[in-house]
């Protein structure tokens, strides 16, 4: 495995712990090794000593197996070059030959782009003529990181230009979200119980809401934040995935093109509502209070123009033009330094067509909801209305609740564990497809166009630690419904 940006953040606390609890678990080829590949000079050592900090605070699995990791950080390696500089990378293929003697990996490449957009362009030219993306006989993948594109038009030359150089089937597009538990989960909430999905249509369902709610801020990163803003950071991948596998057919079977092919059906079909103004609200936090303490509003944080229109808040309502959810709506909203961190997907049943109890009574019975909780704490609730014990009518809302940490009773796995074996093993089912990216930005470009012709919905402010601006619960209420409280 070639990690590009290997110096980064992003291998630090997820790549390199990934692979050593793998290695934990039993789960990563005996044959195997690692060359990390950025443009600070830096010996072989120095990077395994630095790898060493990285898995001791970052791993999943603690105390560290000294013994493990001995053998584990001697499969490590640094290889010094320009992403930009074709005679690095002829060099590297010196080096990835010296490992396949060592360690017999036999030619098998994987190459993993955890560096900025801007240079996968390079990278991936680079992989190409140098004859490291060649596939002879042998293992030759490639992962890049979100965000793929910032709009519809360079998501496609992206994809054009990285299948110059790869077969789709080598291509790994990676969304972290698609490798949480309950993410994987959801098709098997549906699919593998025949209780629910004859629920799982306009006849029952009211509406969906999903919320992806984080209580930090932007975390040092404003030059980011600037050009993507939360449409761009959360709603366009995570959140329209999370919708696709929620609202998606079933496949054929379970195997990834049937799998992605539905998920495709599914944002083809998507329509934001326009009926008044553009289908959403944004927001943008300014000073407030999280957890009990003071924090900076978004204008005030290092690398944030004064005048910045970037929403920090997203709430958008969007209708699925098919059969199944023929006149369903779905809300779906996220934000920074709301007052906690959460992901959940809601949906929420129709009431009983008749009334059967006195007037008094009716008006304390609740929809039944069903709710799953991607993070943190990993589960699915579903409430229904019961009898409260003794005489008279009085019903109330009753929770059955199913925890991972409490039903099963070990850790589950980081996300980038499950995505990094999967690259291994070549399963791209939870990897986004070419035209399921593209598909996914034909959505959100207009949107974003809208806005930079200042066409649409303006940016409202609301105070750090509170659920939004008031124009989102203003949004909701139109249609006679709120959002579920965080």
């Amino acid at each position: 495995m070639v990690i590009f940006g290997a110096s980064g953040d992003l291998t630090h606390r997820k790549l390199i712990p990934a692979l050593y609890n793998l290695a934990v678990d039993g789960l990563l080829p005996k044959d195997f090794a690692v060359i990390g590949f950025a443009r600070k000079p830096k010996t072989n050592e120095e990077f395994r000593n630095e790898m060493t900090e990285a898995v001791k605070q970052f791993s999943r699995t603690k105390p560290i197996d000294e013994a493990l990791w001995e053998r584990f950080s001697s499969t490590l390696y640094y290889h010094q070059g320009d992403y930009s500089t074709l005679a690095d990378y002829e060099k590297l293929c010196g080096t990835l030959s010296e490992v396949d003697q060592n360690h017999n990996t036999q030619g098998n490449r994987l190459f993993y782009l955890s560096t900025p957009p801007e240079v996968y362009n390079a990278i991936i030219k680079n992989l190409g003529e140098s004859g490291l993306g060649k596939q002879d006989g042998n293992m030759r993948r490639v992962v890049i990181e979100k965000p793929f594109g910032h709009d519809l038009n360079s998501a496609r030359e992206l994809n054009e230009h990285v299948h110059k150089y790869f077969h789709e089937d080598q291509i790994y597009r990676m969304d972290h979200y698609l490798g949480k538990e309950t993410v994987q989960n959801i098709l098997v909430f549906r699919f593998a119980n025949g209780i629910f999905e004859p629920l799982w249509d306009y006849r029952y369902v009211d509406h969906v809401q999903i919320t992806v709610s984080e209580a930090i801020g932007i975390e040092g990163r404003g030059g980011y934040y600037e050009n993507s803003g939360v449409v761009r950071d959360i709603i366009q991948n995570h959140l329209l995935q999370l919708l696709a596998l929620t609202g998606m057919e079933p496949p054929v079977e379970f195997e990834a093109d049937a799998v992605r092919n539905e998920k495709v059906k599914v944002l083809k079909s998507l329509r934001v509502d326009s009926t008044n103004g553009d289908g959403t609200v944004r927001g943008q936090y300014g000073p407030g209070k999280v957890d009990g303490k003071v924090v900076l509003g978004y204008l005030q944080e290092d690398g944030v123009s004064p005048e910045s229109q970037t929403e920090t808040f997203l709430a958008m309502k969007f209708w699925i033009d098919n059969w199944r959810w023929a006149g369903v709506p779905w809300y779906v909203r996220s934000g920074k330094r709301m007052p906690k961190r959460l992901t959940e997907i809601a949906i929420q049943f129709k009431k009983p067509p008749m009334n059967l109890f006195s007037e008094s009574t009716a008006q304390t019975i609740e929809a039944n909801s069903l709710v799953m909780t991607i993070q943190p704490d990993e589960g699915i609730a579903l409430k229904f209305s019961s009898k409260v014990p003794g005489s008279g009518e009085n019903i109330k809302p009753v929770v059955m609740d199913f925890k991972y940490g409490e039903s099963f009773n070990v850790p589950a796995p980081d996300a980038y564990e499950r995505l990094l074996l999967d690259c291994l093993l070549g399963d791209p089912t939870l990897f986004t497809r070419a035209d399921e990216v593209e598909a996914q930005w034909q959505i959100i470009t207009p949107v974003i166009e809208q806005w930079e012709d200042g066409i649409g919905s303006s940016v409202d402010l609301y105070r750090a630690g509170t659920v939004g601006p008031k124009e989102a619960d203003d949004f909701i209420k139109a249609d006679g419904r709120r959002w579920r409280p965080l």
